[in-house]
């Protein structure tokens, strides 16, 4: 149950701020043009990574379901490794954009788009620690119905990123 309510608020939190962005993107006309200037391939790569790490979880998740603990484990690390890839590229994007002046303070859209983006980022940080944990345990044997707890909020991380892929990549 608690899993539940964590998950609800972490939805509440990147609800409000996917709904704060759209409304104010409604009347910005402009920020098609800032938009254009992200790292569109980086986004893709990024999209792929996750949607990748969610089905590397699946895999734990059925491996611990049949008592194959190491095999969980496994994917489990791979499934951190992942978040790895993700946290790698958004750095460089991090660095590209505001080598050219894309900053959080240079306007309304790349506040947003750092905002939305950091958040997402620490959310991917305390999934991989999340998920790491979870691997050494279940590797012992010890607590396996964390995996689909542990998958639960990955696949959170991962639904989360659908939503700001296409806001803040491909709406230019």
């Amino acid at each position: 149950m608690a899993m539940w309510w964590v998950l609800a608020g972490e939805a509440v939190i990147f609800g409000g701020l996917i709904a704060s962005y759209l409304l104010l993107r409604m009347r910005h006309s402009e920020w098609s043009a800032y938009a254009s200037h992200t790292v569109e391939w980086a986004g893709i790569v990024n999209t792929s990574v996750l949607l990748t790490s969610s089905y590397l979880v699946v895999l734990a998740h059925h491996a611990a379901h049949q008592g194959d603990y190491k095999k969980a484990s496994r994917w489990l690390g791979i499934t951190v490794l992942c978040g790895l890839v993700f946290l790698c590229i958004k750095s460089y994007e991090y660095s590209h954009e505001i080598a050219h002046g894309f900053t959080p303070t240079a306007n309304l859209f790349w506040s947003f788009y750092f905002a939305m983006t950091g958040l997402h980022g620490l959310h991917v940080i305390a999934g991989m620690i999340a998920l790491g944990w979870v691997a050494l345990r279940v590797r012992k044997g010890e607590n396996p119905q964390r995996v689909e707890y542990a998958g639960m909020y990955w696949h959170l991380v991962d639904i989360v990123w659908i939503f700001l892929f296409p806001l803040l990549y491909l709406s230019s």
